[in-house]
Parts: C-alpha cells; sequence; structure tokens
C-alpha cells in the first residue's frame, strides 16, 4: 500500500474569507482553493491573500478524489488538488498528484484523463517558444523540445472549477487554447496556453488504474460494475427514470424510447427538458445484450472481465449511387480499473480495438506500431445510425468521422490499427486505436451465449459454405442479409424520413423538427473506400 508523501511540516492558516483552516502539504503549491468558501488564495510567506472564487466543481462521479493515494514507477503520491476543465464535448479532469522522491524531497505531477484511461504528466520547462494554437491542426506534425510529436488535438478551453492545493494560479476568468500531442515514443504531451505569451508544457504517459495500486478511492470505485452507485436522471422525452452507472458517461442512451440525451452540458446536473436530447429510429437489437459480462484476454493481458455498456451502429457515407456500402457494429467494453475498450463486428468478422496514448510511425502509405509494419487498407466516411447504452463521448445526430484502416503484415496480419478524425471546426481530434481479430468462437465463449446465440455471430457462413450447414446456420445468414438491407437503408435515407422519429414526438411545427430538416439539407460526407476495424473512439479526448 503506498504511503503517504506529505512531508513531516505542514503549513497550516486561516482562510482570510472565511476563517476556515487551510492546509499546504507541498512548499512548492503556492495556490490553494478554501474548501469552504472556494476562494482561491496565494501563499506569500506566512499569510494568505484571497485572489478570486472558484465555481462549484461539476459532479462527473470520478472515481479519483482528494487524499488518494498510489504509487508510480516505486514513487509514491497522494492527490492533493484538481482542476475541471470544460470544452465544447464534454468536461475532464485534472488531478494534482504530490510525489515523494526522498526525505524531504517533493515533486509535482498531474493525473488525467484520457480517452477512458489515464494519463500521469509532469511538467518540464520549453527551450523554445513553441507554435501558436492558431496555426495548429489535428493530424499536422510539430517540433518541441527538439522531438517531433504529431497534433491529437486543438481545444478551446475554459477551467470552470479548482479545488485543493496547486502548484499555478487558476485561470477562471477567460478561455484559453489546450493542444494535445502524441508520440511514436507512446507519450502525450500537453501544451497548457493559460498565458499565451508562457506557455506551459508537460509530458506523460497512459496508465491505467489498476497499475497504481492506489487506495482512497471514492467508494463506487470499489463496488463491482453491477452495483456501481448509479446517479438518476429523468429521460426528457418520455419521462422514463435513467440510472447513469459510468463515472465517465457523457452520453446516455433512454431504454424505453431511445432518445439520445446529452449529459455535457451545464445544465445536465437537471431533469426533464433541461436535458439536451435528440430522438433516433429503432435499429437491430445488440448480439451481445447490453450488461452482459465476458472475460477477454486483450493484448496478451491477463483475462479481465469486460462489461458491455454501450453499443453503436455503424455505416460507410457513400459518395454516389455506384459506391459499395459496409456497415459495422460496435460493443463498447468497460473494465472498472482498466478503462474502455471495444469489440467490432463487421462483415470482414470480429476484432477488438481500444485507444493508444501514442501514434505509429509513417513509412509512406504504411506505418509502424510497436515493431510492426502496417499496410493500408482503407479510407472512408462513417457516421453512426442507431446506439444504445452509455458511453464516455458526447453523442451527436449524424456526426461523422472520417477514418483509415491498416492490417498487420507478415506475422502480425491479425493485428489492426484505426485513425479517426472526429468534430468540429472549434473542437477537432485525431485517435488512434490498436487491436486484432477475433474468431466468433472467442466471442461466443468469452460472453457464454447460447449456439442459437453463436450462429448469429458466424461471418464465415456465406453462400458457397450453406450447402454442409445446418438450417438454424441458414437462417440466421438470411437474418443477417436482412439486417445488412435495413442498415444500409437507414444509413442512406432522406432528410425528411431521418426526421420523421423527431416529427411525431415534437409536432411538425416544432423548432425540433425544422432544425432536423435544416441540418439534412446541409448534411453529406465522403467515401473512398470501405470496411472498418477501428473503435468508435469519438471524442472522449482529455485534452
Amino acid at each position: 500500500m503506498a504511503t503517504d508523501p506529505s512531508p513531516q511540516r505542514v503549513y497550516r492558516a486561516a482562510c482570510p474569507n472565511c476563517g476556515a483552516p487551510v492546509e499546504f502539504a507541498s512548499a512548492a503549491s503556492a495556490f490553494a482553493v478554501c474548501s469552504f468558501c472556494k476562494s482561491t488564495l496565494v501563499r506569500e510567506g506566512d499569510a494568505l491573500r484571497r485572489t478570486g472564487e472558484s465555481a462549484e466543481l461539476f459532479d462527473d462521479h470520478s472515481p479519483l478524489q482528494l487524499g488518494a493515494s498510489g504509487t508510480y514507477q516505486g514513487a509514491a503520491f497522494t492527490l492533493v488538488g484538481r482542476l475541471q476543465y470544460r470544452y465544447a464535448d464534454g468536461t475532464w479532469n485534472e488531478w494534482h498528484a504530490l510525489f515523494s522522491t526522498g526525505p524531504e524531497h517533493q515533486k509535482s505531477g498531474w493525473l488525467s484523463e484520457d480517452n477512458g484511461r489515464y494519463v500521469i504528466a509532469f511538467d518540464a520547462p520549453l527551450q523554445a517558444a513553441p507554435p501558436a494554437p492558431e496555426g495548429l491542426s489535428p493530424g499536422a506534425k510539430v517540433i518541441v523540445n527538439g522531438e517531433g510529436w504529431s497534433v491529437g488535438s486543438v481545444t478551446q478551453t475554459r477551467l470552470i472549477a479548482a479545488q485543493g492545493e496547486l502548484p499555478n494560479k487558476p485561470e477562471l476568468t477567460r478561455a484559453f487554447a489546450i493542444v494535445d500531442l502524441r508520440s511514436a515514443r507512446g507519450e502525450v504531451g500537453t501544451l497548457d496556453y493559460t498565458q499565451p505569451a508562457q506557455p506551459r508544457w508537460s509530458v506523460g504517459r497512459s496508465v491505467a488504474i489498476s497499475e497504481l495500486a492506489m487506495s482512497g478511492l471514492s467508494d463506487a470505485a470499489h463496488a463491482a460494475e453491477k452495483t456501481l452507485k448509479a446517479r438518476s436522471i429523468e429521460c426528457p422525452s418520455c419521462g422514463t427514470s435513467l440510472q447513469v452507472k459510468l463515472a465517465t458517461t457523457q452520453s446516455i442512451v433512454c431504454h424505453q424510447c431511445h432518445a439520445v440525451i446529452d449529459l455535457t452540458a451545464p445544465q445536465a446536473q437537471g431533469v426533464g427538458g433541461d436535458l439536451q436530447h435528440y430522438a433516433q429510429a429503432n435499429g437491430t437489437p445488440p448480439q451481445i445484450p447490453l450488461g452482459t459480462v465476458g472475460t477477454l484476454a486483450l493484448g496478451g493481458a491477463k483475462p479481465l472481465p469486460w462489461q458491455v455498456v454501450g453499443y453503436a451502429e455503424r455505416c460507410e457515407v457513400a459518395q454516389s449511387d455506384e459506391d459499395e456500402q459496409s456497415f459495422w457494429r460496435e460493443y463498447l467494453l468497460y473494465h472498472r480499473t482498466e478503462g474502455f475498450a471495444f469489440i467490432v463486428d463487421s462483415q470482414d468478422g470480429w476484432s477488438w480495438t481500444a485507444p493508444i496514448t501514442g501514434v505509429p510511425e509513417g513509412f509512406g502509405e504504411s506505418v509502424k506500431y510497436q515493431g510492426a509494419l502496417y499496410r493500408k487498407l482503407y479510407d472512408y466516411t462513417g457516421k453512426a445510425t442507431y446506439v444504445l447504452g452509455e458511453f464516455y463521448w458526447r453523442l451527436q445526430r449524424d456526426q461523422l468521422t472520417f477514418n483509415t484502416d491498416y492490417q498487420g503484415t507478415g506475422v502480425a496480419s491479425a493485428k489492426r490499427l484505426n485513425r479517426e478524425r472526429t468534430g468540429s471546426e472549434d473542437s477537432q481530434e485525431v485517435i488512434w486505436s490498436a487491436g486484432e481479430t477475433l474468431t466468433a468462437d472467442a466471442v461466443l465463449k468469452a460472453f457464454r451465449l447460447t449456439p442459437e446465440q453463436g450462429a448469429a455471430l458466424q461471418r464465415d457462413a456465406l453462400p458457397t459454405s450453406l450447402n454442409s450447414a445446418s438450417l438454424l446456420a441458414k437462417i440466421f445468414f438470411w437474418v443477417f442479409v436482412v439486417v445488412v438491407v435495413l442498415m444500409l437503408f437507414k444509413c442512406s435515407s432522406s432528410g425528411s424520413s431521418d426526421c420523421e422519429d423527431t416529427r411525431s414526438t415534437f409536432g411538425e411545427a416544432s423548432q425540433e423538427y425544422r432544425n432536423c430538416l435544416d441540418s439534412n439539407r446541409s448534411g453529406g460526407g465522403s467515401r473512398t473506400g470501405g470496411g472498418s476495424f477501428g473503435g468508435f473512439s469519438t471524442g472522449g479526448g482529455h485534452k
């Protein structure tokens, strides 16, 4: 168990605004936020001075909390502060971690959220001024401190709340840019332009909570998936009571009317009509039901129980009537300490995938990742047509993703990579995911499905093999063909039919119905290839 890295000498003083005790565990912490009156305080010698006021924290049900401790690379740390940010697609936290590197020696670090996982990072000096954020875009190459990086995202961000003790003064009055960078070394870098003339730089690596041997987490983090402490909201469309079970959930789908509800907006703490939402047409039931737990060993790791918490049907957006469309289904998996992963059911078969921290190295049309060479397969535009469950990113109606699939070569032919670009002009992101193929039998055994269910999972039951197949397999094959036709129809349907549910829900004269029609008239996409191996990792970035 981790030991408390606090020094033997702790500084305490009374808040100059309300008189409550304020404690500093580190000499490096020059600022703190009073836990009682939310005043932002600066330490000047033995005195405290009030410089502003922090807003209340957004209740995101994070498993982390002040006082939680752990170890990283042999060094003990304790979480002593917290910054909460908001950007166009949601919120994220960065926790000020105080490390003990020896007697009377301490070092500040950051434990922050990253695509359903976490990153441990440390501030570092900049050797030269970095590029201005206005000149950077997702996917671009940039040199920082003499090393090459790929831009993952450029977001306009606002610090909405702060808590505990902090190494720098929290900027709560205006928005600023944060640039998220990724490297072929598996690192994530952050350029923080809170002070545009003096941007801050930090470098870190992806971690799982299970690797940090943490103690003192919130009670919900110790519970099993099925008993996670949930918060209740009311569906703004039909009034059904919904239980939000995951700490990172930013979108949830009503199990009664299938409305997609946005939990990222400031008013998301409300109920009923306070919540932003949109209606969607019914899709096909998932072959692996939501809530099912399966034991999978992903990427050579030990077998772990993964729970299905989300389901999405996606398709390619055809550029012309002559283009051949493909579709696929994705299941979002959750593990309490490992985070999120996906299993993908496509026409080419089954695979699993998960977002990665770094980026592959480019070799012309091919890329290299962790020693394996991958050849490029397809470029295509994808669109989600139907979703169920909970998601750690913000779901938007008819949101497009721009994807490239890669397949491993030689002995790595079962490996897969996917590059996905998402978002709007204000908040774009490039996300890489890595994984491998799975057999239908592996999926069947992992989730303990019945033989009848297993027959529907097979992707090798094509017409050439039906002569020797059982009647049951033939039935499931033709059911699969019908599902293909229905999903393709949904993907290519006109704007008026896409909005039929909105019209029936809100009325033909409603603003919701007019907005839907306007949105579909201006929509569109392009495609140059087909198929998908990647996970639907839209949004969810920590920067």
